[in-house]
């Protein structure tokens, strides 16, 4: 199953996990969802969902999210590599 997201969502995602059946299991974002988006990916799911988590646990705006999105991905990237180093 692939989910067809609009880009604004799925660029907060950072991983969607499948059950063996293929439905989705988890969606793991960078930042919580607020509210109003995890209706929307419910309805576009069309099954009763309610497996959301995230990385961080503030809140940014959508503003403060397209201002930093770039940075905030990379270095979560960079540091989750960096892990294995140790």
């Amino acid at each position: 199953m692939t989910i067809d997201l609009p880009s604004r969502l799925q660029d907060k995602i950072f991983e969607i996990r499948y059950s063996a059946d293929e439905f989705v299991s988890k969606i793991v974002s960078y930042f919580p969802f607020s509210e109003s988006e995890k209706q929307e990916i419910i309805s576009i799911l069309n099954i009763e969902f309610d497996e959301f988590y995230s990385i961080f646990t503030d809140t940014v705006s959508d503003d403060e999210w397209e201002k930093t999105k770039d940075q905030i991905k990379k270095k979560f990237q960079d540091e989750l590599f960096d892990i294995d180093n140790f």
